[in-house]
């Protein structure tokens, strides 16, 4: 699946795909492709939640564990999804994706008992085939990882 901002994305489109038992989604206007995973330079010093600098269409883009931002169990990942930020592309390390499909978040912000850092990541909660669906937000991702303490 490519989408190469040549044309807008229509409103209420979501890519969605699996982390661990989480389902999760990003709005299909910020996605620029699903790719097999590639390998993966780690750097030191940096947050956990990212995996280190992968080479995707020429440019050295950041790679975050997405498993490990949410708190999922960790595996293997099986697609990097990248996006447009307005920091540059960042690429998720994913589970399966499941498609592009016109899921929409319940109205109002995520439910108050999510952790603050959680709504940094999650811009809202929906429910598709009776699973919890949590709409990422990019930029809160990115403030994430600048606010993370550096790994040891």
């Amino acid at each position: 699946m490519t989408n190469t901002g040549v044309t807008e994305a229509p409103p209420g489109l979501s890519l969605v795909f699996g982390i661990g038992e989480l389902l999760c989604a990003l709005a299909l206007r910020d996605v620029v492709e699903t790719i097999r995973p590639l390998p993966v330079q780690p750097l030191a010093g940096t947050a956990d939640v990212l995996l280190g600098v992968s080479v995707i269409r020429g440019l050295a883009v950041p790679v975050v564990d997405t498993a490990r931002l949410l708190g999922a169990a960790a595996e293997r990942p099986c697609r990097f999804v990248t996006t447009r930020t307005e920091q540059g592309p960042l690429a998720y390390a994913t589970g399966p994706v499941r498609g592009v499909l016109p899921v929409e978040p319940d109205p109002g912000r995520p439910p108050p008992m999510l952790a603050a850092a959680a709504t940094q990541l999650v811009a809202a909660v929906g429910v598709l085939d009776s699973q919890p669906l949590l709409f990422l937000r990019g930029a809160g991702l990115v403030a994430e990882i600048r606010a993370a303490p550096d790994a040891a």
